[in-house]
């Protein structure tokens, strides 16, 4: 045999397993994105014991939920084109570690200070996940069609997430304390590092010239500022503390985008918003995150404290919005070929902005199957939009910049939430507290302490007893349901102007294959010579 014919069949060889490989590498980066996924919502349903237990203000509850995406979408832009730089591999185990430690920290937290210290580590710990997870699979995956898949799966495991959080939640909060939630994410942890360290290949970008640290720090504190401002104003705390971190940030992101267009090698390679395709999916996302999030952590109280349902079964009533998301995810790749990114995004929103007007039907009294029926619409929408908006905001992206641009969509995905929970919590508190001012029998201060949100109201209402308290419990309920209904008509909002946002999207999905990355082969003259070895 020649020697050309033994290099072929070792070159043959090689391609094989890399191709099998790359489907392994897809499971190690689900298993980190399960990760995240169940830190980001096991929370939800633990809200009402850690506030019975630390007794935090307001505003405390309002950082102890809200600081987690803040931090994360303030550093994601940081730590994904550090990824680029130094590897995407690397920064993705030290975000393991951080992840497990900050757990133990917020587990083990005994007053509403430390819960948010430990909240803001782990925002920090996810920063360094999500965006490495993407940016590998976009290097692994060169192939569009397979990437589509490839992001499907990816979807709906974080779907899965979505739904082991809530209800795993539920299951410990019925068994254990509250700490416990947390405690969840170090065994994950423990498998992730050395599976991770084990089977992901390691990935760069072109990584030319020096890295930009002053412009990294720079986009981190303009982001910090304005969803911290945004988040204040959500608060219903107008004033200077308010107003000069929003303007602050603005200005420095600002800052941010004249830096980046001057340097010859910039951290984020600002051309690609000047693709519609890129622009339009990073709309999009952040609307849907915006219109849907806060209602997850509204509905998780709805259902709690207006249905009386345990932690268990709220976890349980949420399943099948997951189910319908993970269905979602695992046939975008089909869907997206056949309809194409800009009807499948507005189809995405349109089914969504049904299923949020659906549940304007909800009141006082459970409705089991109105439940079902729009959870399950809201999670198919959902994800339908969010994996078209992902999958033509990746495919617009160059691969060396593929770090950079996984950060964009996730500081989009984690803008909007953090921003979605601020606007859609003040358009709640302003629907719900004129409805506490006027109690026959309650003082004026009982009053506004009861507005402040449904569980002061309940414990208001029973200390002060008797058919006053009664009244108020009443009427507090009645409020909040209102409020949720407002609420629910704001998101159909956003979500209708969605829907007309993703009529910029391309009609086709393009399937050009993407050169994939090149094998270091000897050159033509080196290799007839050893070749010419081989055969003697």
């Amino acid at each position: 045999m020649s020697g050309t014919t033994t290099a072929a069949a070792a070159l043959r060889r090689r391609a094989a397993g890399a191709g099998a490989n790359r489907w392994v590498v897809l499971v190690v980066l689900c298993v980190s994105l399960l990760l995240v996924a169940v830190d980001a919502t096991v929370l939800h349903v633990a809200v009402p014991a850690v506030t019975e237990d630390l007794k935090p203000g307001a505003i405390e509850l309002l950082w102890i939920v809200d600081v987690y995406p803040l931090v994360c979408a303030s550093l994601l832009i940081l730590f994904g084109t550090l990824g680029d730089r130094v590897g995407r591999r690397r920064i993705l185990l030290l975000g393991y570690g951080l992840f497990g430690l900050a757990s133990a920290l917020a587990a083990l937290a005994r007053d509403p200070q430390i819960l948010i210290l430990a909240r803001a580590l782990l925002g920090v710990g996810g920063a360094m996940i999500m965006p490495a997870t993407l940016s590998i699979l976009r290097q692994v995956f060169p192939d569009r069609r397979e990437r589509a898949l490839a992001i499907g799966v990816w979807s709906a495991v974080a779907a899965v997430g979505a739904a082991v959080g809530p209800l795993l939640g539920g299951f410990l909060l019925e068994h254990f304390w509250w700490g416990s939630v947390f405690l969840v994410n170090i065994p994950l942890m423990l498998v992730s590092l050395p599976v991770g360290r084990l089977l992901l290949p390691e990935s760069k970008g072109a990584g030319d010239g020096p890295w930009d640290v002053a412009g990294a720090l720079t986009a981190a504190a303009g982001l910090f500022g304005v969803v911290f401002g945004v988040k204040r104003l959500g608060g219903g705390e107008p004033g200077v503390l308010t107003v000069a971190p929003l303007v602050l940030g603005a200005v420095l992101l600002v800052l941010f985008v004249r830096r980046q267009r001057r340097r010859a090698q910039p951290l984020v390679d600002l051309r690609m918003f000047a693709r519609p395709a890129f622009s339009t999916s990073v709309g999009c996302i952040v609307l849907a995150m915006l219109a849907l999030v806060g209602l997850e952590l509204i509905a998780a109280q709805y259902l709690q404290l207006v249905l009386g349902l345990s932690p268990l079964e709220t976890g349980l009533r949420l399943l099948p919005l997951t189910f319908a998301a993970m269905a979602a995810g695992l046939a975008g790749a089909r869907m997206l070929r056949r309809f194409g990114p800009r009807l499948m995004v507005s189809f995405g929103f349109g089914l969504t902005a049904v299923s949020v007007l659906l549940l304007t039907a909800m009141g006082g009294t459970d409705n089991p199957s109105l439940l079902v029926s729009a959870f399950v619409v809201l999670g198919f929408g959902l994800e339908t939009t969010l994996f078209g908006a992902y999958e033509s905001m990746l495919s617009e992206a160059p691969p060396d910049q593929a770090g950079g641009a996984a950060a964009v969509g996730e500081t989009s995905y984690q803008l909007g939430a953090g921003i979605g929970i601020a606007l859609l919590g003040s358009v709640m508190n302003a629907a719900y507290a004129p409805g506490l001012s006027h109690v026959p029998g309650v003082p004026s201060d009982a009053s506004t302490a009861a507005g402040h949100s449904l569980g002061e109201a309940y414990d208001v209402a029973g200390r002060l007893g008797g058919p006053v308290g009664v009244a108020l419990r009443r009427a507090a309920q009645d409020s909040f349901v209102h409020g949720l209904h407002v609420t629910l008509l704001v998101s159909a909002g956003l979500l209708v102007l969605g829907a007309a946002m993703a009529l910029r999207l391309p009609r086709t999905m393009q399937c050009g294959e993407e050169a994939a990355p090149k094998l270091e082969l000897p050159a033509p003259r080196e290799r007839e010579m050893a070749d010419s070895r081989v055969s003697v």
